[in-house]
């Protein structure tokens, strides 16, 4: 059953030249708007945690700068005279000095700590509530562990930026500017000669950094794309068993953790080599001091004080630099992180409410589609001048081959998407001018392929109406015929069903979420292929109580089985995004047209599969 090596190798290729839409990302310059956007989430707490961490940074900071000051100074009047009082006088004055450094050090990284956490709190709650309002097509053109990465590992990789790297890059900047005028007020001439080597290595860093950063962004989408694996290769765990293809799926993705951990070790080297690249350019620039600094000091125009203060000082300007350094590459991962979380941010929904959208009041339930005309993509045509008029209470079906468009008018109907051309009226009220809200409302909708979530089973049903209390909730199951086999469970209703349901049957998910649909009250009713994986006693069992819900309920009935639809007050036979045929049971059965073939070679499987 397994597939040939050279096939393996033919679909891993395709994968590979697969252009995602993340790689245009690894081309962009470096964007400092990004950053911009980044402190626009500093914003709320400017007047709260960021003062306290600014004047803590300012005071540590001039702290730092007094020392190495005082050091030659007692260098030049306490040591060399032998001022003993000076000289103790000094040494209290720096120790106090260090004192109140440790503890405004120890203010900035409390303060910062939780200005970050707050920062990354509110950066992940605006990310999901927007990817929680996205259209429908914005889902099917991204994979579910894309998007996990997203929400997950790429805020996270902005932890460290907003806790330390932000406010770090700051009090570096400043600690530089400090030193530089020191030491121009110490001696012009030997700060000039110390300096003298800077142009060179911000020549050098800057191309460096171009392809640190390029690095970066290739790390992030490897990681994104391996991430989509996880998801693919565990929800699709069944299917990869039963196939005997585990170790070919393995083979893939050892394929691209080789990659993953090739582009991390390409990163970290080129990373790795700018902090010793500072450390040797400032070895030069400490030689520079002290070759000139001897020759300044013969030539009587300086003091040993103000060499010991420049060495300090330099000793101190180094360290700023090569921090930088590391913050960059810091920043350049963040960045590459900010560049696909605003790209999620960018999105528009496709389904814009209208600024004068009002509430859908349904009275009666009339549904029209009025020359309705969709396509998902342009050359993929999905419904052709669809028009069709449903009564209030009428329960109309939806069949046709698979590809027909049935799903299409579900969708369509929910707003999921929104015609090419035409309209769509419930009770004469075009639903692109009224609220979605109110719209999805008055709407319950079961698909084939139910979804639980992870909690009880009665958390699961009132997700239909959370208001409804316990009573209305058991009242929903008993009327789908839900309630018997979920008493035997356990923990009857308080039964944690796991993660997508996966500890009940298919079957019974179904089942719970017709009771959940139910418990909503809906003025419209569909089922999308709700029927298809129940089996025939529990489905008698479903139709005897869907009789009395559907009752006063305009419903749409979307089903493979056809024996299922044969009392829908209409039949809708579609093919190819167009009626073909139209009528109740009997009407299409007599035509001996689109439906009565279908009905044929259903029964005649259903006799085949009976052994008749």
């Amino acid at each position: 059953m397994s597939m040939s090596s050279s096939a393996i190798s033919q679909q891993q290729n395709k994968r590979d030249r697969f252009v995602y839409p993340d790689d245009r990302a690894i081309e962009k310059p470096f964007n400092w708007r990004i950053m911009v956007r980044l402190l626009h989430y500093v914003k709320p707490y400017r007047w709260t945690y960021l003062p306290v961490a600014i004047l803590s940074l300012l005071l540590s900071t001039a702290v730092k700068l007094a020392v190495p000051f005082l050091i030659g100074y007692a260098v030049d009047y306490a040591l060399r005279p032998q001022n003993v009082n000076l000289l103790t006088t000094l040494i209290i004055t720096i120790a106090i000095l260090y004192i109140l450094q440790g503890f405004f050090n120890m203010l900035r990284i409390r303060f910062t700590t939780i200005l970050g956490q707050n920062v990354v709190f509110d950066l992940r709650k605006k990310l999901f509530n927007h990817v929680e309002n996205l259209s429908f097509r914005f889902f099917d053109k991204r994979t579910e562990g894309s998007i996990i990465v997203r929400l997950n590992n790429d805020v996270n990789s902005l932890q460290e930026l907003f806790t330390n790297g932000l406010i770090n890059i700051v009090m570096d900047l400043i600690m530089l500017f400090g030193i530089i005028s020191m030491l121009f007020i110490l001696n012009v001439k030997l700060t000039i000669a110390v300096m003298i080597v800077l142009p060179i290595m911000v020549l050098l860093s800057t191309k460096m950094r171009r392809k640190i950063r390029k690095g970066w962004q290739r790390v992030r989408l490897i990681q994104s794309r391996m991430n989509s694996h996880y998801n693919e290769a565990i929800q699709g765990i069944r299917e990869t068993q039963t196939f005997v293809q585990e170790k070919e799926n393995i083979k893939y993705f050892k394929g691209m953790n080789q990659r993953n951990t090739n582009a991390l070790y390409q990163s970290t080297r080129l990373s790795s080599l700018l902090p010793p690249f500072v450390e040797v350019t400032g070895a030069v620039g400490t030689a520079a001091l002290f070759w000139y600094g001897a020759h300044l000091l013969q030539a009587g125009e300086i003091s040993i004080g103000i060499i010991v203060a420049f060495a300090s000082y330099i000793g101190n300007f180094w360290e700023p630099i090569s921090r930088l350094g590391n913050i960059y590459n810091q920043l350049l991962r963040a960045m590459a992180s900010s560049e696909r979380i605003f790209e999620f941010m960018d999105e528009k929904p496709h389904i814009k409410e209208m600024p004068d959208a009002k509430p859908l009041v349904v009275n009666q339930g009339k549904v029209t589609f009025d020359q309705v005309q969709f396509a998902y993509e342009k050359d993929r045509v999905a419904l052709k001048e669809f028009s069709l008029h449903v009564d209030a209470g009428e329960t109309v079906a939806l069949v046709g081959h698979t590809g027909s468009g049935k799903t299409t008018v579900v969708n369509l109907l929910c707003r999921f998407y929104d015609p090419s051309s035409g309209r769509i009226l419930i009770d004469h009220q075009d639903i692109t001018k009224v609220t979605n809200a109110s719209l999805r409302e008055n709407i319950s909708l079961v698909m084939q392929d139910s979804f639980l979530f992870s909690g009880t089973i009665m958390d699961n049903i009132r997700y239909g109406r959370l208001d409804a209390t316990d009573e209305e909730v058991i009242a929903a199951a008993k009327a789908v015929h839900a309630d018997s086999f979920i008493m035997q469970l356990p923990y009857g209703y308080q039964t944690e069903v796991e993660e997508r349901g996966r500890m009940l049957s298919v079957g019974q998910r179904q089942l719970i979420s017709f009771a959940r649909a139910l418990l909503a009250e809906p003025k419209i009713l569909i089922l999308d292929e709700a029927t298809s994986s129940i089996d025939t006693e529990t489905e008698v069992k479903i139709q005897k109580g869907m009789k009395e819900l559907i009752n006063n309920r305009t419903s749409f009935i979307v089903a493979h089985r056809l024996s299922t639809i044969q009392n829908a007050d209409k039949i809708v036979v579609l093919d190819h995004g167009e009626i073909v045929e139209i009528g109740n049971h009997e009407l299409l059965m007599a035509k001996n047209g689109v439906y009565a073939n279908l009905v044929k070679v259903q029964n005649r499987f259903l006799e085949e599969d009976k052994g008749v």
